[in-house]
């Protein structure tokens, strides 16, 4: 034994090692190509007053230009600054991808060393900030970190120094994923604790307030820009018509009207009635309507690129776009990865389809704004092969071609724009089409005011991310989410009952009202909080973040359940990240809560009547899987006799 540890030991110490020296290899690799980089950047801008007028001189020409004049038009400092731009500007601003900070919110330029495996992925897996803004030309993009407000806030003004340095001085845009989830929620959005905590879309959906809904919208507005997030890719206006899919958890449900009514409202807490310096820019997601996937596999995967259409309701699903996004006049919109299987005249995904971006979107529905593929659809990564679902035969250009053809103008998670200015060169592509897109894309920048001030105040930025007030109506929309699907005269609970409880992350709240008990031999009732149920999958990167597959729970969590439940009167509270089956679960439990991110604090309080509940289900809890395998993907609420229909709720 002790000669293999020993041995064990040595190999520990080689390992330890040989990672320490490609750590230093790499480390010092990219130390060098961040100062390479950062050697293309030219000064900052100066602040000038001519006639009467005070203006960033961002091409530092000394003379006021008209894209740098805050008095024109935005749509006539777009076009100014377009005929400024050369080629490989204009590809650069064509591309939006993931963007790496350190932990204290400065650009990642080098490998880090951290606690974080988000941090330590990115570092190494991400091309460095200044390779992306001075190498690349690109000005846009997705940040991952989960920072306080303070340093997102400096990261911002970081990135916008390094942009200001560029030769146009082109401003960034930093765009987000949600980030006001719970912790209760995990997967549905980037957990920020330095934002405000609001239950998920299809929470927002269970309250049927689009009055509250436009408030979280205006909320999280304001927390946004007072960190320099200037671009939502959200919401999710797909119907969750198909149970089964992993996206579930981002929608507001099955029903297109009830989404058009959440969406609308969302759109313009965010944007206001029109785009302005005081707005978040929307991406609306993803047209037209991601939800019907066959037999409900995500079309990340490969085996999920398919969307089907059994009941023949297509139009069903551009529902919330044209009553909901359109309406509210959404800045951009991203189309899906799958491909609507043989409702245009070539099978091939969303992004690529002629017939769905320019026929139906821009022509026959006149969207006009920015429309972005979804991320990753043309190169292969280290997070798994290019989702180019129909056209996985086309070379990577022969794949941007096949994209701008179809009259998309942004890239989601790629930086090439090498390859449109092989496009162009070749005169595979005219100038003339890719200046449409990048005026689009400048546009926005303009209404947004980034061109006359991207930077935001680091210590104000504080004050308002996470206000108590902010919080304080997070935690009413928690309450008024919360569906209460059964009650046998068991809620609410007396003051001083005795419960035990599982599930929770802070289980002593309970001593507020009641008594927190370690056995449920002494308890009064038994509270438990349990998950939707899924198939765990380990084949691609990103599956372990998606909750697909099963909606029923198996024979061993099912008797765990029973098995507590069944000693004393029992409350089940299910977090809902897609309809699961309860079937069994609900018969032997004497109260039954749906939830769709609710902290522990809001639960007690409705379980004690501080509150009463309100919530009503975004979609039907089906009775069995073979009622899902058996409904239409495209159809909504139409399993075979449901558990709770759509709509259900009680209250006391």
């Amino acid at each position: 034994m002790k000669k293999f540890l020993n041995v064990l030991k040595y190999l520990l110490l080689s390992l330890a090692g040989i990672l320490l020296i490609v750590f230093l290899v790499v480390y010092i690799k990219k130390s060098n190509a961040s100062k390479n980089n950062m050697a293309l950047l030219g000064k900052e801008a100066s602040t000038l007053t001519q006639n009467g007028i005070t203006f960033r001189d961002l091409n530092k020409n000394g003379k006021l230009d008209v894209y740098e004049n805050p008095n024109a038009s935005p749509e006539n400092r777009a076009t100014d600054l377009v005929n400024q731009m050369n080629l490989q500007e204009k590809a650069g601003t064509m591309f939006v991808t993931m963007i790496g900070t350190t932990p204290d919110g400065e650009p990642m330029e080098k490998p880090v060393l951290s606690t974080d495996p988000i941090n330590i992925m990115m570092s190494f897996m991400l091309p460095s900030n200044s390779e992306m803004i001075a190498r690349k030309k690109m000005n846009s993009f997705n940040i991952l970190a989960s920072l306080d407000a303070t340093g997102y806030a400096r990261y911002n003004n970081s990135v916008q120094k390094m942009a200001e340095r560029t030769r146009l001085g082109i401003p960034i845009t930093l765009a987000t994923d949600p980030r006001h989830g719970t912790e209760n929620n995990p997967g549905a959005s980037l957990y920020t604790p330095s934002f405000s905590q609001w239950p998920s879309s299809l929470g927002l959906a269970a309250t049927r307030d689009t009055l509250l809904v436009r408030e979280f919208g205006d909320i999280a507005r304001q927390e946004y820009i007072a960190v320099g997030l200037r671009l939502a890719l959200h919401p999710m206006a797909d119907l969750a018509t198909e149970p089964r899919w992993g996206r579930t958890n981002g929608t507001f449900g099955e029903d297109a009207y009830l989404s058009a009514m959440m969406t609308k409202a969302y759109v313009q807490g965010f944007q206001g009635d029109s785009l302005s310096t005081n707005s978040v820019a929307c991406m609306t997601k993803h047209f037209s309507g991601g939800g019907p996937q066959k037999d409900g596999e995500d079309a990340h995967f490969p085996y999920g690129r398919e969307q089907v259409y059994p009941g023949d309701n297509f139009d069903y699903h551009v529902i919330p776009f044209t009553e909901g996004a359109f309406k509210a006049k959404t800045a951009q919109i991203m189309p899906y990865y799958g491909i609507p299987v043989d409702q245009t005249g070539e099978n091939v995904a969303f992004g690529f389809n002629q017939e769905i971006i320019t026929g139906l979107l821009r022509d026959s529905l006149n969207f006009n704004g920015v429309v972005c593929t979804d991320w990753n659809i043309i190169t292969d990564s280290k997070m798994g092969e290019g989702r180019a679902w129909g056209v996985e035969d086309l070379s990577y250009k022969q794949r941007v071609k096949k994209v701008l053809d179809a009259g998309c103008d942004q890239f989601g998670g790629e930086n090439i724009p090498e390859l449109i200015v092989e496009l162009v060169e070749e005169g595979q592509i005219s100038e003339e089409r890719i200046d449409v897109s990048v005026k689009r894309i400048l546009l926005d920048k303009f209404k947004l005011g980034l061109f006359d001030n991207p930077y935001v105040d680091e210590k104000e930025a504080i004050k308002i991310a996470g206000r108590k007030e902010f919080r304080e109506k997070g935690k009413i929309a928690q309450s008024k989410s919360m569906v209460l699907l059964k009650n046998d005269n068991l809620l609410p609970l007396k003051m001083g009952t005795k419960v035990y409880i599982e599930g929770l992350l802070t289980p002593e709240i309970i001593d507020k009202y009641g008594e927190l008990v370690t056995d449920p031999e002494d308890a009064d009732v038994i509270l438990t909080r349990i998950n939707t149920p899924f198939d765990e999958r380990n084949d691609y990167f990103l599956e372990s973040f998606f909750h697909q597959g099963r909606l029923y729970y198996n024979e061993k969590e099912k008797n765990e359940i029973l098995d507590l439940i069944e000693q004393k009167p029992s409350i089940v509270i299910v977090n809902l990240e897609r309809p699961a089956i309860l079937t069994g679960i609900e018969e032997s439990s004497g109260a039954m809560f749906g939830e769709f991110g609710t902290s522990d604090e809001v639960l007690v309080e409705m379980l004690f009547g501080k509150t009463s509940p309100s919530g009503k289900l975004p979609f039907e809890l089906p009775s069995s899987w073979k009622a899902v395998e058996n409904q239409k993907e495209d159809v909504p609420y139409d399993s075979k006799d449901p558990l709770f229909p759509y709509g259900h709720g009680l209250s006391y």
